[in-house]
């Protein structure tokens, strides 16, 4: 599995990862199942969050990495109604017990809430200093909100900005990427496959993904994902480790083995700089109308 350093802290983690949100509302068993079988192929990047079923998602990961938390990259968010100085220390360990784990990797902001942010900054570094979490982060987060929260917690302390970014949604590309490059913040993206959005025919970019991907010996999904994360190929002009760019993550949703190993297939795979400009004008960028999307 490729990997790529998570912004200024140079912590190696893989360039696609697990996404979990509404695996609630998915078989227990297969999900599971398909995020042990994402882990074995090298997805140890596992993202969750409290508002997931609320709770019941990091309950399904806990049982899944049972005997393997050292293996694994593990993320969860509170909810900015939880999120006051407190609220989330209380919110962290709830989130800790559901997964059985005494420590996050990283712990994240889902989104500006009205809890004043620096309330919620200084408990991720109380939470940090106690050993808890090892980095911190924000979700969500436009261009001002990101820039507000590198004035208020200095360069160097924010991780990452996860948000949504799909190949019918790219406007992150505007302000979003710029910003988190300029503060070595690395972007995680959400929703890659644009949460049951993906595109078909007769979007004339499906036949693009098909024809590129049956070159490949790839599927579309692959061809997408990859086209996402080239921010963290070097061949791509993006970086392999420790490179200038703090690159894009992503972290598609498997509801079962079959697609976890043909997600984790996706950043094995080669593009050349002309497929890549031909699906970029298959799903042009647009227009720039500021703010953020979120699903």
């Amino acid at each position: 599995m490729r990997q790529h350093r998570l912004g200024w802290t140079g912590i190696p983690v893989p360039v696609v990862g697990q996404g979990t949100w509404q695996m609630e509302v998915e078989d227990r068993a297969a999900c599971v199942d398909a995020l042990r079988r994402g882990i074995d192929a090298g997805m140890t990047h596992v993202d969750t969050a409290e508002l997931y079923g609320g709770g019941v998602v990091e309950e399904l990961i806990g049982e899944a990495i049972v005997g393997r938390r050292d293996e694994v990259f593990l993320v969860s968010k509170v909810l900015p109604h939880n999120a006051s100085y407190e609220g989330t220390l209380a919110a962290c360990a709830r989130s800790l017990r559901r997964l059985r784990t005494d420590r996050l990797d990283m712990y994240l902001l889902h989104w500006p809430g009205n809890h004043p942010l620096a309330e919620t900054l200084r408990a991720f570094e109380r939470l940090e200093r106690d050993g808890k979490i090892r980095f911190w982060g924000l979700s969500n987060f436009d261009e001002a909100d990101l820039e507000q929260a590198v004035a208020l917690a200095g360069e160097r302390r924010i991780a990452c900005n996860q948000v949504l970014y799909h190949l019918l949604e790219r406007s992150i590309e505007h302000r979003v990427i710029p910003v988190c490059e300029r503060h070595d913040i690395a972007v995680v993206a959400y929703s890659p496959f644009g949460s049951g959005g993906f595109p078909r025919p007769p979007h004339a970019g499906a036949a693009v993904l098909e024809a590129i991907a049956r070159a490949r010996g790839a599927t579309a999904r692959q061809v997408a994902l990859r086209f996402l994360a080239r921010r963290s190929f070097s061949s791509d002009g993006g970086s392999d480790g420790a490179g200038a760019r703090p690159g894009v993550l992503v972290i598609p949703k498997a509801a079962n083995a079959a697609h976890a190993a043909e997600n984790a297939r996706a950043a094995d795979l080669e593009l050349t700089a002309e497929e890549l400009r031909r699906i970029g004008e298959s799903f042009p960028l647009g227009e720039d109308r500021g703010g953020l999307p979120v699903l």
